[in-house]
């Protein structure tokens, strides 16, 4: 073999990872469309809508109007699961049922077998959803929106309220994230762990602490008993997101 064809053939072969990567790391959206097809026959409470995004025509999210609200909240999901997996299933019922209009956001996910550190590729698309939740809950008359967001999905929330094109939020909930502030936070923030949560979400949190605003409701709440996933004590983090958006609805955050 000449020097010639061995550099051509260390180029196709890079040239072949690359691709390879690049692909890896690219949605895979013919898995979202399956797991789509497989909740949207089930949805108990609210409705089955598609949102339109930069990157995709048809974005599923499950939206639930009560007849007066007393505020809206976009929910997002985490890593392996959906907009209407267990916990973002009981969280979206259970805010409906207090009055707050919800808006699950399917979330683009890669391969089962992904590591969470390849989502970051996923931000940037994850930001977009994220808008047109806000969109449309405004165009169904909902006006202060919250986002709350577990795990993964409060990483990407966490990116998107850094961004330049966010939309002002009245609140931010993060569930068991994993990251610091993106960026010191504009709005009212209740910072969520459980009692029994991983240890790289622990950690996180008592270094966010010292970037909550200062205002007069952002805080950060531990779930006694509860895991990353909130088992068993679904209804206690349910009513604490319930109580802090009353607050922030009240008027309760100033300064």
């Amino acid at each position: 073999m000449t020097a010639k064809s061995m550099i051509r053939d260390l180029v196709i072969a890079l040239f072949a990872c690359a691709l390879s990567d690049a692909r890896a790391l690219a949605p895979d959206y013919a898995r979202e469309d399956r797991i789509v097809a497989e909740i949207v026959p089930a949805i108990v409470v609210g409705d089955a809508v598609y949102l339109t995004t930069p990157r995709r025509p048809r974005v599923l999210a499950i939206f639930a109007m009560p007849a007066k609200p007393i505020a809206g909240a976009v929910i997002i999901h985490g890593l392996g699961v959906h907009a209407d997996w267990g916990l973002i299933n009981g969280l979206r019922t259970d805010l409906a049922d207090a009055g707050v209009a919800t808006l699950s956001l399917q979330m683009p996910v890669l391969a089962a077998d992904a590591p969470r550190s390849d989502y970051a590729a996923l931000y940037s698309e994850a930001g977009e959803r994220i808008a047109a939740g806000m969109a449309f809950m405004k165009s169904q008359g909902v006006e202060r929106i919250a986002i709350v967001a577990h795990s993964l999905g409060a990483a990407m929330a966490n990116a998107y309220l850094a961004s330049q094109p966010a939309a002002r939020v009245a609140a931010w909930i993060p569930i068991g994230m994993q990251d610091p502030f993106a960026s010191r936070p504009k709005e009212p923030v209740l910072d969520i762990t459980g009692e029994d949560d991983f240890r790289e979400v622990l950690a996180a949190a008592a270094a966010r602490s010292r970037g909550l605003p200062q205002d007069a409701c952002s805080r950060q709440l531990t779930i006694a008993g509860g895991d990353h996933f909130m088992a068993g004590r679904r209804r206690a983090l349910s009513e604490a997101v319930v109580r802090f958006l009353e607050t922030v609805v009240a008027g309760g955050c100033g300064p």
